[in-house]
């Protein structure tokens, strides 16, 4: 593509490279137009010697076009492909539920030269025709080796993008600890969490309490899978703290297999995910009894679309799992505040 200044009367056919103004500051053409005869004219008219035009040679495709290419090859499911219109195209969700995009193709697809994407973080709960990404032509024009390169790229890896809807899940809470403390595990864990589940269009099947015992626990989740539960979640007076502990061990006991322990997710480190076949179980920390943003609103979203969580994606969670400000936490009493 040839770009740069030349005299207005040589700018036929070409496209405007700025936005013009007349002599009382009113925009006379805006940039991307492709100037005509009776443009030129008027530019002359105006007082206009020379403008900075651009040229598309052979071989090359219009902004527009381009941008039709490419973001056809990155959609994928319930996603909406707008028209492409200043080189831009903008995708929005067909449905409620999860965003999720493919990082590495993404990067790679910014690094081609002339070619933007931005999106949504991965994993954010969107609502349907809301914008999720914006691809964007930053020349008015791109060689076809680049745009058949980004098609090849999109190609190879799959979709880059869609949007996973919420499923009706039924949902069982199961509580363990002390019975003297049931009712204040009831009233501490039980509201947070199903408004979450119900905000991600689920079912309540309801909550049981047990004592913190691995027989306890185990009949608990087969009496929820028993009554229809297709999802668990655990919670209780004490967190869970290692891979052998009574919750795991109750999880394993039913059959079930930890997915991953631990979670690079501040709060929530105290996270396990785990299958009963195809059945999520979730071993919430003590985080989860909080209405402030912490590693449950990362997990329970992504679970209610059905996507399976692997120990992988959630490793892939530190990046950003900082979920507050650790200086504003009030220090443990062991920490001196003296100099």
């Amino acid at each position: 593509m040839k770009f740069g200044p030349v005299p207005v009367e040589e700018a036929v056919g070409r496209i405007l490279a700025h936005n013009l103004a007349d002599a009382q500051g009113n925009r006379l053409f805006r940039k991307g137009r492709r100037l005509t005869p009776e443009d030129v004219a008027r530019l002359k008219a105006e007082g206009y010697r020379e403008v900075v035009v651009a040229e598309l040679e052979p071989g090359d495709i219009g902004e527009d076009e381009a941008a039709r290419r490419i973001a056809l090859a990155c959609e994928g499911p319930n996603l909406r492909r707008m028209p492409a219109a200043g080189g831009r195209v903008n995708f929005l969700a067909d449905t409620t539920g999860v965003f999720l995009v493919e990082i590495a193709p993404l990067e790679q697809l910014n690094r081609l030269p002339g070619i933007t994407m931005a999106t949504l973080p991965r994993g954010t709960v969107v609502r349907a025709r809301q914008i999720v990404a914006s691809l964007k032509i930053i020349p008015f024009g791109l060689p076809e080796a680049i745009v058949a390169r980004a098609e090849a790229l999109l190609q190879k890896n799959g979709p880059l993008m869609g949007v996973y809807p919420f499923q009706p899940r039924r949902v069982a809470l199961i509580l363990s600890g002390h019975p003297a403390v049931w009712p204040r595990l009831i009233a501490d864990f039980e509201g947070p969490l199903q408004e979450r589940v119900l905000a991600c269009g689920g079912i309540w099947v309801g909550t049981q309490t047990v004592r913190y015992e691995e027989s306890e626990l185990a009949q608990a989740m087969e009496a929820a899978l028993g009554q229809g539960a297709d999802f668990l979640i655990l919670a209780g007076e004490t967190a869970i703290m290692d891979e052998e502990d009574i919750a795991p061990r109750a999880i394993r006991r039913i059959g079930g297999r930890v997915e991953a322990f631990g979670a690079p997710v501040d709060p929530g480190n105290l996270l396990l995910i785990a299958y009963y076949g195809e059945i999520p179980i979730l071993g919430a920390p003590g985080c989860a009894r909080s209405r402030h943003r912490n590693v449950v609103d990362w997990v329970i979203p992504r679970l209610m679309a059905g996507l399976r969580l692997t120990r992988e994606e959630i490793a892939s969670m530190g990046h950003g799992g900082l979920l507050e400000d650790v200086e504003e936490r009030p220090a443990p009493r062991w920490i001196s505040s003296s100099p």
